[in-house]
């Protein structure tokens, strides 16, 4: 693509555009990624043949002993890679890159974007623009990833990252016209990250800002759609430097910032309810996928659904699942019934109801309370905007429980399993330290005097308690 293409037109507020003030590393880093970002895409077709790899091989290997290291069989490296390192540092990246990830490596979002080139180039569709649509595909995902057992076996880690590539060709072929549909509208992990983006040290923005625009576009150089001369929020935002003109004074250009600014400010960028609520959904769901495995509750819940079961004749329960649902692998002593796919997804779901309504309610009484000593705004947005405060301890969270793995070589030190608990615990009280700050700044743009911060402040601290009480078990667990 040429300079002269990638130029976005942008009417100036002023005469005289803002003059960017030069800065030797940031300038270096836009420079590098300006100059060769046509050839990422031989680091996208790399990383799909690493992740093809990394899912199909293992179907084709011995099955690894017991005793296998990531060292010493290609399997449980190839696990590692996925659990340990993949999931976990995706996560952190965000907070120090943005979502460099979807643009610079993602190889499903590349992918879907190839395929479009070739397909029939459809209208999105509404029920694919809706915003709720990246929740449901993400609980979908991971309630399916337990039952058929995805941190444990090849063929279930097959089947989850072997759909979800297939569903972003899929949907790359018919839908959009030289846009990554997937990537915006659909991605269960796309939402995550851009969600958590928002903490981000990384800022694509517009050197000239029209307010009062549409943040959604099919027209211009954004792969995901965003109003470029609107841009306010980093959500959205997969970085692929496609819109970045040097050359040009009112072009978006890749500004580095204070880590959570864009959510102390977000009554600035484009508070999203559906995104809050998200927060809460996504929190509670992760929790349930980590505590039906170790919760004593969970084994009496499947025992008394098993009477049950018994009681009244609903024999079909104790049958086999079929393996596409749930895990059936008698070599490795594990074959789920009916009955375990019905109290895995409903204990999953019961614990994101759960989390979910006591976080609102949290929130409810933060947005509430700050009403009542100064903060302005209808309560619907001072609910929103408070909603932002858990993004740090959710995220972290996530990290902890379902990316444990990560903290493994840990044991292997001089410092054991009780080095892996003081590691995860301060990453734990890190997390839960940065909400109660977003917090009190959120307060502070809703005009709460600061004498009278901490009130509305404490259901939000009463939140991250409940979040790390829920997620003890992972952080000082054996």
């Amino acid at each position: 693509m040429s300079q002269k293409q990638i130029v976005i037109p942008i009417v100036a507020q002023t005469a005289n555009p803002p003059v960017r003030t030069p800065k030797p590393f940031r300038d270096a880093i836009e420079g590098f990624f300006v100059r060769h970002r046509e050839r990422l895409v031989w680091v996208h077709a790399a990383a799909f043949v690493a992740f093809v790899l990394i899912i199909v091989l293992p179907l084709f290997l011995d099955e690894a002993p017991e005793t296998a290291t990531p060292l010493t069989h290609f399997t449980t490296f190839a696990n590692y890679v996925m659990w340990g390192l993949w999931f976990p540092l995706v996560f952190l990246s965000v907070i120090f890159t943005g979502r460099s990830w979807c643009g610079i490596f993602c190889p499903m979002g590349a992918a879907s974007e190839w395929l479009n080139k070739i397909g029939p180039q459809k209208r999105i569709p509404a029920w694919l623009r809706w915003e709720g649509t990246p929740a449901v595909s993400f609980v979908i995902t991971t309630v399916l990833g337990q039952t058929v057992g995805v941190r444990d076996h090849p063929e279930a880690a097959a089947e989850i990252f072997g759909g979800t590539l297939l569903a972003a060709l899929v949907i790359g072929y018919l839908f959009g016209r030289k846009k990554r549909a997937w990537c915006r509208h659909l991605c269960p992990i796309g939402r995550l990250l851009g969600l958590y983006s928002r903490l981000g040290a990384v800022e694509f923005a517009p050197q000239v800002r029209r307010p009062g625009r549409d943040a959604y576009s099919q027209k211009g150089a954004c792969p995901t759609m965003i109003d470029l001369v609107g841009k306010n929020e980093s959500r959205h935002c997969i970085e692929c430097f496609r819109c970045v003109n040097p050359e040009a004074k009112g072009s978006v250009r890749m500004e580095f910032r204070r880590p959570g600014v864009e959510v102390e400010n977000i009554r600035d960028n484009r508070a999203n309810p559906a995104e809050a609520w998200f927060l809460f959904l996504d929190t509670g769901v992760a929790l349930g996928a980590f505590l039906w495995l170790v919760l004593p509750s969970y084994q009496h819940l499947r025992q008394w659904a098993g009477a049950t079961a018994l009681e009244h004749g609903w024999n079909w329960l104790l049958d086999v699942g079929p393996s596409w649902l749930v895990s059936v692998h008698p070599q490795r002593g594990e074959v789920f019934l009916w009955l375990d796919f019905f109290t895995i997804s409903g204990f999953m779901i019961a614990w994101m109801v759960g989390l979910t309504a006591l976080l609102a309610t949290t929130t409810g009484l933060a947005a509430a309370l700050s009403g009542r000593v100064g903060g302005d705004g209808s309560f619907g947005r001072r609910f929103t905007e408070l909603g932002y405060q858990y993004a740090p301890v959710a995220m972290v969270s996530l990290v902890i429980g379902l990316g444990a793995m990560l903290f493994d070589p840990i044991k292997e030190t001089m410092f054991g399993t009780a080095g892996v608990q003081a590691v995860k615990g301060m990453l734990f009280v890190v997390g839960a330290a940065w909400s109660v700050w977003l917090s009190q700044k959120i307060l502070a743009r809703q005009g709460v005097p600061a004498r009278w911060r901490w009130l509305p402040g404490l259901p939000g601290l009463a939140g991250c308690t409940i979040i790390g009480a829920c997620w003890w078990p992972a952080i000082f667990g054996a």
